[in-house]
């Protein structure tokens, strides 16, 4: 852990000092911007493991920040904010957020959502060859083709653009074809067992794959609902 930096994006000063003092006790090494400009350059210049970003800021906004991080080098994010809105949580994870929090949260929660997303995140992936051998390197499906170790997806030799849960998704679908899963063991695989969400964060992501690899998003071929239970990929 001892290695992971954490960059901390929040223009509250005391909240900011708050949560910088509680994940350093955990070991973890600490960055701090109260804009979104100085998150930006923080972020280009210390190559942070996971930022903490409040949506909230001045100069630049948070889901702008987001967007322009996740465009340039893929970060897991964790979004904080005190807007509870649905739209901004479906707002934050489709520019590539990993997960949200609404304040105020406690420090326990926070730490261990920070955990799984770091554990799910490629850098700590690379550091365990043995596990990622006994995973598939490559999938295809007819001109659907999936580069595992790349985080690589192209679909008739045309590169997609896929967050990192979309990413997720498709390979796990993928590496089970035509096996149905539902709902909740998707929750569990991708975002872990202490994620808060429900099913609807699934449904949101299956819908957000649908859109960029389906001919025909609104009749899909290749991402299959199965009603009241879950969902399945088809060769």
């Amino acid at each position: 852990m001892a290695e992971d930096k954490i960059l901390i994006v929040e223009d509250d000063n005391t909240l900011r000092e708050i949560l910088a003092y509680n994940l350093s006790k955990e070991g973890y090494r600490i960055l701090e911007a109260a804009d979104g400009r100085q998150a930006l350059e923080m972020y280009r210049k210390n190559n942070p493991s996971l930022i903490l970003l409040d949506i909230l800021l001045p100069v630049i906004d948070g889901l702008e920040v987001c967007r322009i991080i996740q465009s340039e080098k893929p970060t897991p994010i964790i979004m904080l904010t005190a807007k509870a809105d649905e739209l901004d949580k479906v707002l934050g994870l489709e520019i590539g957020a990993d997960d949200y929090l609404t304040k105020p949260f406690s420090q326990r929660e926070l730490t261990a959502r920070i955990k799984a997303v770091l554990r799910r995140s490629p850098r700590v992936a690379a550091a365990r060859p043995k596990e990622r051998e006994e995973n598939p390197q490559f999938l295809q499906a007819g001109d659907i083709k999936v580069d595992v170790a790349r985080h690589s997806v192209q679909r008739g030799g045309e590169v997609l653009k896929l967050n990192p849960k979309e990413f997720e998704l498709l390979t796990l679908l993928m590496s089970n074809p035509r096996r149905v899963i539902n709902r909740e063991e998707v929750l569990l695989k991708i975002w872990g067992y202490e994620y808060a969400g429900n099913a609807r964060t699934v449904d949101v992501h299956v819908r957000w794959l649908r859109q960029k690899l389906e001919a025909d998003p609104d009749n899909p071929i290749h991402l299959i609902t199965v009603r009241g239970y879950g969902y399945k990929f088809e060769p």
